[in-house]
């Protein structure tokens, strides 16, 4: 498959690609991980996604904007769960993850924009959802799960909610290329945030959160302004086509992997995007 130019690497990515092409060392094995693109209607600035900068201390993608998520946990497939809306067999096939990995995604998804925003997709009843997580005790809860005193069927359970995972929408599957030494298996997906809930600045791994149109955030990242990662720019060049969260959630997507590949050019590094998801990618 054909390839065009992404991003150029740093010195030390060609030393380690040179490494792997001489079989010195191994691919690290891919995590799975999801990814959720928290969208709003702004009554003056139009359609709007919720981003987080990563803090440079971060061992992967320091300085980066990205959407809220993160790593399958253990216990994020636990069958015991609370559950409205497409099963679990449904999202695999969406998604092309068997069932168990596709409900571990799910899961993953809902806690990780929990955790990280105070968005919850969660509600007492299969048509009903949270309207608002601010507070001492939901604070304490979102503790909890980071430290993984508590899983996320156990925090629903005990307070008496189902999982909505009919808020979601599969989006893109984006997998690390080889030469990164942190590699995760990751999907995408799309939710507008729910009714009276607020997107906060909670996380300890971000130091700046925005709400930016799609086009917006791809332009500042055309003028060197914010740091994006191949598969983050794609999915905002995507979404800049559309105008409203509705049309969003509506739109028909066939999710395919795509896995950009480490590859010198002129004598540099660059990571380069495949050709299949190169449409909506733009030159930086």
């Amino acid at each position: 498959m054909s390839m065009i130019k992404g991003l150029k690497l740093p010195a030390e990515m060609r030393e380690r690609l040179e490494d792997m092409r001489a079989g010195r060392i191994d691919p690290v094995p891919v995590r799975d991980a999801a990814t959720v693109v928290v969208l709003r209607d702004h009554p003056e600035h139009g359609l709007q996604a919720f981003m987080l900068r990563r803090v440079a201390s971060m061992a992967f993608a320091p300085g980066a904007y990205v959407f809220p998520g993160g790593s399958v946990d253990p216990r994020d497939g636990e069958a015991s769960i609370g559950w409205a809306g497409p099963s679990p067999r449904a999202w695999g096939e969406a998604f092309g993850a068997d069932e168990t990995v596709a409900r571990e995604l799910v899961c993953a998804a809902v806690r990780e924009t929990f955790e990280e925003t105070l968005v919850l997709l969660a509600g007492p009843t299969p048509g009903s959802v949270v309207d608002d997580t601010r507070g001492d005790a939901w604070e304490a809860d979102r503790q909890a799960l980071l430290d993984r005193s508590q899983s996320l069927a156990q925090f629903l359970d005990r307070r008496g909610l189902v999982l909505r995972a009919d808020l979601l929408r599969p989006w893109a599957h984006w997998i690390t290329p080889e030469v990164e030494t942190r590699r995760y298996d990751t999907r995408f997906f799309v939710a507008a945030i729910p009714e009276g809930q607020r997107a906060g600045d909670v996380s300890t791994e971000a130091d700046r959160v925005a709400w930016v149109r799609p086009a917006d955030a791809v332009e500042r990242a055309r003028r060197g302004e914010w740091f994006l990662l191949p598969p983050t720019l794609a999915t905002l060049a995507e979404l800049a086509d559309y105008a409203t969260v509705a049309d969003v959630l509506a739109a028909e997507r066939t999710i395919v992997p795509h896995a950009p590949q480490a590859k010198i050019i002129d004598g540099e590094a660059y990571l380069v995007v495949p050709e299949d998801a190169a449409e909506h990618y733009p030159t930086l």
